[in-house]
Protein backbone atom coordinates (compact mmCIF):
# COMPACT_ATOMS: atom_id res chain seq x y z
CA UNK A 1 0.00 0.00 0.00
CA UNK A 2 1.51 3.56 -0.84
CA UNK A 3 2.36 5.85 1.68
CA UNK A 4 -0.01 8.86 2.18
CA UNK A 5 1.27 11.71 -0.05
CA UNK A 6 0.92 15.61 0.39
CA UNK A 7 -0.87 18.07 -1.76
CA UNK A 8 0.82 21.19 -2.93
CA UNK A 9 0.04 23.64 -5.71
CA UNK A 10 3.47 23.54 -8.20
CA UNK A 11 4.07 26.85 -9.91
CA UNK A 12 2.92 26.54 -13.54
CA UNK A 13 0.25 23.71 -12.51
CA UNK A 14 -3.07 23.62 -11.58
CA UNK A 15 -2.16 20.89 -8.47
CA UNK A 16 0.61 17.96 -8.54
CA UNK A 17 0.81 15.29 -5.96
CA UNK A 18 4.07 15.01 -4.29
CA UNK A 19 6.14 11.55 -5.39
CA UNK A 20 4.60 11.85 -8.53
CA UNK A 21 5.82 12.92 -12.00
CA UNK A 22 3.27 14.64 -14.84
CA UNK A 23 2.94 11.19 -16.31
CA UNK A 24 1.73 9.30 -13.03
CA UNK A 25 5.19 8.02 -12.36
CA UNK A 26 5.67 7.59 -8.52
CA UNK A 27 9.29 8.12 -7.17
CA UNK A 28 9.60 4.37 -5.97
CA UNK A 29 8.28 3.00 -9.60
CA UNK A 30 11.19 5.40 -11.00
CA UNK A 31 13.68 4.19 -8.37
CA UNK A 32 12.20 0.64 -8.70
CA UNK A 33 13.13 0.92 -12.57
CA UNK A 34 16.12 2.69 -12.58
CA UNK A 35 17.76 -0.88 -10.66
CA UNK A 36 18.07 -1.98 -14.66
CA UNK A 37 18.01 1.34 -16.22
CA UNK A 38 20.28 3.32 -14.39
CA UNK A 39 19.02 6.73 -15.81
CA UNK A 40 15.57 6.56 -15.01
CA UNK A 41 16.63 7.84 -11.63
CA UNK A 42 17.16 11.25 -13.32
CA UNK A 43 13.27 11.48 -12.82
CA UNK A 44 14.39 11.77 -8.86
CA UNK A 45 16.88 14.64 -9.25
CA UNK A 46 14.34 16.74 -12.11
CA UNK A 47 11.26 16.30 -9.33
CA UNK A 48 13.34 17.35 -6.15
CA UNK A 49 16.70 18.81 -6.59
CA UNK A 50 15.35 22.18 -6.17
CA UNK A 51 13.48 21.60 -3.09
CA UNK A 52 17.00 19.91 -1.71
CA UNK A 53 19.14 23.04 -2.64
CA UNK A 54 17.03 25.48 -0.94
CA UNK A 55 16.92 23.65 1.66
CA UNK A 56 20.12 23.53 1.75
CA UNK A 57 21.27 26.85 1.22
CA UNK A 58 19.14 28.46 3.73
CA UNK A 59 21.54 26.15 6.00
CA UNK A 60 24.71 26.82 4.61
CA UNK A 61 24.32 29.88 1.95
CA UNK A 62 24.30 29.42 -2.00
CA UNK A 63 27.60 28.25 -2.81
CA UNK A 64 28.02 24.89 -0.64
CA UNK A 65 24.42 24.19 -1.52
CA UNK A 66 25.08 22.62 -5.30
CA UNK A 67 27.79 20.48 -3.53
CA UNK A 68 25.27 19.50 -0.87
CA UNK A 69 22.61 18.12 -4.10
CA UNK A 70 25.54 16.81 -5.53
CA UNK A 71 26.65 14.85 -2.64
CA UNK A 72 22.65 13.97 -2.09
CA UNK A 73 21.37 12.25 -4.86
CA UNK A 74 25.24 10.76 -5.66
CA UNK A 75 24.47 8.91 -2.11
CA UNK A 76 20.78 8.38 -3.00
CA UNK A 77 21.69 6.88 -6.89
CA UNK A 78 23.88 4.43 -4.84
CA UNK A 79 21.85 3.07 -2.18
CA UNK A 80 18.75 3.25 -4.53
CA UNK A 81 18.55 -0.70 -3.73
CA UNK A 82 17.66 -0.03 -0.41
CA UNK A 83 14.86 2.36 -1.25
CA UNK A 84 11.15 0.77 0.44
CA UNK A 85 9.17 0.56 -2.32
CA UNK A 86 5.96 1.15 -0.34
CA UNK A 87 6.97 4.81 0.10
CA UNK A 88 5.90 6.78 -3.02
CA UNK A 89 7.31 10.31 -2.28
CA UNK A 90 10.44 10.12 -1.94
CA UNK A 91 11.26 13.50 -0.77
CA UNK A 92 11.61 12.28 3.28
CA UNK A 93 14.38 9.72 2.05
CA UNK A 94 15.98 12.56 0.19
CA UNK A 95 16.11 14.96 2.76
CA UNK A 96 17.53 12.03 5.45
CA UNK A 97 20.21 11.79 3.27
CA UNK A 98 20.32 15.94 3.03
CA UNK A 99 20.84 16.43 6.86
CA UNK A 100 23.34 13.64 7.33
CA UNK A 101 25.83 15.83 4.22
CA UNK A 102 24.78 19.28 5.72
CA UNK A 103 25.95 17.85 9.21
CA UNK A 104 29.14 16.92 7.86
CA UNK A 105 29.39 19.73 5.65
CA UNK A 106 28.86 22.05 9.44
CA UNK A 107 31.53 19.79 11.27
CA UNK A 108 34.01 19.55 8.10
CA UNK A 109 34.29 23.50 8.05
CA UNK A 110 33.42 24.19 12.13
CA UNK A 111 30.94 26.78 11.10
CA UNK A 112 27.47 25.67 12.68
CA UNK A 113 27.35 28.56 15.18
CA UNK A 114 28.19 31.50 12.17
CA UNK A 115 25.70 29.18 10.17
CA UNK A 116 23.06 29.58 12.67
CA UNK A 117 23.72 32.96 13.33
CA UNK A 118 23.88 34.27 9.56
CA UNK A 119 20.23 32.97 8.60
CA UNK A 120 18.23 35.28 7.63
CA UNK A 121 14.90 35.06 9.38
CA UNK A 122 12.11 33.44 7.42
CA UNK A 123 8.94 35.22 6.98
CA UNK A 124 6.30 32.93 6.16
CA UNK A 125 6.96 29.99 7.81
CA UNK A 126 5.86 28.39 11.21
CA UNK A 127 7.64 27.45 14.24
CA UNK A 128 6.34 23.75 14.38
CA UNK A 129 3.60 22.47 17.32
CA UNK A 130 2.04 19.78 18.49
CA UNK A 131 -1.74 20.38 17.97
CA UNK A 132 -1.72 24.02 19.02
CA UNK A 133 -3.44 27.13 17.83
CA UNK A 134 -0.97 29.99 18.77
CA UNK A 135 1.80 28.73 16.40
CA UNK A 136 4.80 30.92 16.98
CA UNK A 137 5.95 32.15 13.67
CA UNK A 138 9.45 32.66 12.94
CA UNK A 139 9.22 35.84 11.83
CA UNK A 140 7.46 37.06 14.61
CA UNK A 141 10.75 35.73 17.11
CA UNK A 142 13.38 36.94 15.09
CA UNK A 143 17.18 36.74 16.86
CA UNK A 144 14.94 35.10 19.84
CA UNK A 145 14.16 32.19 17.61
CA UNK A 146 17.55 31.49 16.24
CA UNK A 147 18.95 31.92 19.98
CA UNK A 148 16.82 29.11 20.54
CA UNK A 149 17.68 27.12 17.58
CA UNK A 150 20.89 27.41 18.46
CA UNK A 151 20.51 26.52 21.88
CA UNK A 152 19.17 22.69 20.72
CA UNK A 153 20.58 19.79 20.77
CA UNK A 154 21.63 18.89 16.67
CA UNK A 155 19.62 16.07 16.79
CA UNK A 156 16.31 18.51 17.78
CA UNK A 157 17.59 21.10 15.69
CA UNK A 158 17.36 18.92 12.29
CA UNK A 159 14.13 17.51 13.69
CA UNK A 160 12.86 21.54 13.72
CA UNK A 161 14.52 22.53 10.49
CA UNK A 162 12.92 19.73 8.62
CA UNK A 163 9.30 20.79 9.74
CA UNK A 164 9.67 24.22 9.95
CA UNK A 165 11.84 25.05 6.92
CA UNK A 166 11.55 21.85 4.56
CA UNK A 167 7.65 21.75 5.39
CA UNK A 168 7.60 17.73 6.09
CA UNK A 169 4.89 16.23 8.10
CA UNK A 170 5.64 14.70 11.30
CA UNK A 171 5.44 11.61 9.12
CA UNK A 172 7.46 11.89 6.84
CA UNK A 173 10.49 14.01 9.16
CA UNK A 174 10.25 10.55 11.41
CA UNK A 175 11.24 8.86 8.05
CA UNK A 176 14.02 11.02 7.05
CA UNK A 177 15.26 10.96 10.64
CA UNK A 178 14.75 6.55 11.12
CA UNK A 179 12.52 7.33 14.42
CA UNK A 180 9.25 6.20 15.61
CA UNK A 181 6.40 9.28 14.55
CA UNK A 182 5.72 9.12 18.58
CA UNK A 183 9.57 10.80 19.41
CA UNK A 184 9.15 13.65 16.82
CA UNK A 185 5.92 14.80 18.23
CA UNK A 186 7.45 14.62 21.86
CA UNK A 187 10.72 16.09 20.83
CA UNK A 188 8.68 18.92 18.91
CA UNK A 189 6.72 19.69 22.14
CA UNK A 190 9.96 19.73 24.07
CA UNK A 191 11.39 22.19 21.82
CA UNK A 192 8.33 24.37 21.85
CA UNK A 193 8.26 24.40 25.80
CA UNK A 194 11.60 25.57 25.64
CA UNK A 195 11.18 28.32 22.69
CA UNK A 196 8.65 29.57 24.49
CA UNK A 197 10.61 29.76 27.85
CA UNK A 198 12.50 32.09 25.57
CA UNK A 199 10.47 34.19 24.24
CA UNK A 200 8.76 34.77 27.36
CA UNK A 201 12.04 35.61 28.96
CA UNK A 202 12.56 38.45 26.21
CA UNK A 203 8.76 39.97 27.02
CA UNK A 204 8.20 39.46 23.32
CA UNK A 205 5.00 37.56 23.79
CA UNK A 206 2.08 37.56 25.72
Amino acid sequence: MLAAVNLRARPGTELWVAGYGDDGASDAAEIAASHADPERFAAIFDRHADEIYRYAARRLGSQPAADVVSDVFLVAFRNRARYQQDRADARPWLYGIATKVISQHLRTEGRRAEALASMPVPAPDEFPADDIGDRITAQRLGPVMLGALAALSPADRELVLLVAWAGLSYEHAAQALEIPVGTVRSRLHRVRVKVRRAVDTTGNMR
